[in-house]
């Protein structure tokens, strides 16, 4: 799997997820594109497709490359953005940059990723005090809000345990210039990006209008 190809398809598609669900057509992802006809199983043994391996590899390689925009977005789901049409996303959701509607550990923890990033989620569960398991589903229920709204995106792991730990930041500071170019977008412009890659009707569009809409109250 060549990592320049990777980028081209992403940005052919605009958002792609890393594997896909169920091995269902929609939405699409990296493994449908590269192996349209091969089912993905997760198999971690000697019999397993060695391809599985071999794309988590390039995922771990593009997640903090910059060339595209790594995400826990769809679903909780590894996703990858084109540039393109993160930065339109952004755009259309810049209020939240101002007013973030999130909960209280949401803004906690946006508050310790812009203070320093990207972290570790073991680092970040220790800064804010959420660790253990009865924190577990506040903290992901926190970041949920946060990726959903491109506050935050993934960017690299990080070796402190015995798995890599996925490392998180501010989307404001990863990724200062999109931010940037989504200020000077024109909504219109913006829009009309997001149409073109996430068409209505489709599933990710689904996801982007039930989980972006801001909220009469928290």
């Amino acid at each position: 799997m060549n990592q320049k190809i990777a980028i081209s398809k992403i940005n052919a598609c605009g958002i792609l997820l890393v594997f896909p669900i169920n091995n269902n057509k929609e939405p699409l992802s990296l493994w449908s594109k590269f192996f349209p006809r091969t089912p993905m199983r997760w198999e971690w043994n000697e019999d397993g497709d060695n391809r599985v391996g071999e794309m988590w590899s390039l995922m771990k390689k593009l997640s903090d490359s910059t060339t595209v925009v790594y995400s826990k977005w769809y679903q909780g789901r590894a996703t990858f953005f084109s540039r393109e049409l993160f930065t339109a996303l952004v755009c259309v959701s810049l209020f939240y940059f101002t007013d973030p509607e999130v909960s209280r550990t949401g803004r906690d923890l946006l508050e310790c990723l812009e203070s320093d990033s990207p972290l570790s989620t073991k680092e970040l569960k220790k800064l804010t005090e959420l660790r253990g398991k009865e924190n577990e589903k506040f903290y992901n229920r926190a970041m949920k809000e946060l990726f959903s709204k491109f506050l935050i995106v993934a960017f690299g792991e990080v070796d402190d345990g015995a798995f890599p730990s996925l490392a998180e930041g501010p989307t404001r500071i990863l990724y200062e210039d999109i931010f940037n170019q989504a200020r000077e977008m024109k909504k219109a412009q913006a829009q009309k990006i997001i149409n073109r890659f996430m068409p209505e009707g489709s599933l990710f569009r689904k996801y982007l209008d039930k989980t972006n809409a801001p909220s009469a109250s928290l």
